[in-house]
């Protein structure tokens, strides 16, 4: 049987292994944004953490995916078989990326944009929100792109503790030392990997665009008003 053929044959079992794949990286990359992202921001504000989060989050980074299902297989809330399991060894895997962009983009912004702001009158809830973020908003979208496109390779993984997605195609090609059956799995995941990497791309270009104009309008701003200032005051 072609490739052709398995996948033709295999059609509906395809589509619904396709799709537990793309909610397991989906909520993976999702939840680690939403940890990771907040972390960031404490990080950048605070350097003496950044450090030690950094560090912890290196060091989940080294352990093998295999390795990390292991450990997690045993313990009650965190493990067993499923897609619980495979969601947190995603997200735990997800962080790193995301942590480390929003550090760097927080704290790679000119301090000249940030005194514009104080010099606007904005509070640093404000200056966080409405200049922090939205100018490292670019460098958070890359640590998001590559915290997916790792999602979808380790998430072929997840077929081991049971959690579906196309790595199953793999393993069972594995077991019955069939290379088409590998292929029907292995091909569709590169695809995916590389569909979700060149859209997040597409994003974080467009929002780098956004960037530099933003970032020249901002201090121009501050200047405008604090010539209106002076001007009612005189």
């Amino acid at each position: 049987m072609t490739l052709i053929d398995f996948w033709v044959s295999h059609r509906a079992e395809l589509t619904v292994l396709l799709g537990q794949h793309l909610v397991l990286v989906g909520i993976s990359t999702l939840v680690a944004a939403l940890i990771g992202i907040p972390l960031g921001i404490v990080a950048a504000h605070r350097p003496r953490l950044s450090a030690p989060l950094v560090g912890v989050a290196n060091v989940v980074q080294t352990i093998p995916s295999l390795a990390m299902f292991g450990f997690l297989l045993p313990l009650p809330l965190l493990g067993g078989v499923g897609t619980r399991t495979a969601i947190v060894v995603l997200t735990l895997y997800g962080l790193l990326p995301i942590l480390r962009t929003t550090i760097t983009g927080l704290t790679g912004i000119d301090h000249a944009v940030r005194d514009a702001g104080v010099a606007l009158g904005m509070t640093p809830r404000q200056l966080l929100w409405q200049v922090e973020l939205p100018l490292a908003l670019p460098a958070i979208v890359t640590g998001v792109r590559i915290a997916a496109v790792v999602a979808v390779g380790s998430a072929t993984i997840a077929a081991a503790v049971g959690a579906g997605g196309l790595g199953e195609y793999i393993y069972r090609g594995l077991s019955m030392v069939d290379a088409t059956v590998i292929l029907a799995g292995a091909i569709p995941a590169a695809v995916l990997a590389l569909a979700v990497d060149g859209t997040l791309w597409a994003v974080q270009r467009w929002l780098g665009r956004r960037r530099g104009a933003r970032s020249r309008v901002l201090p121009a701003a501050a200047i405008a008003g604090l010539l209106i200032v002076g001007v009612v005051i005189a």
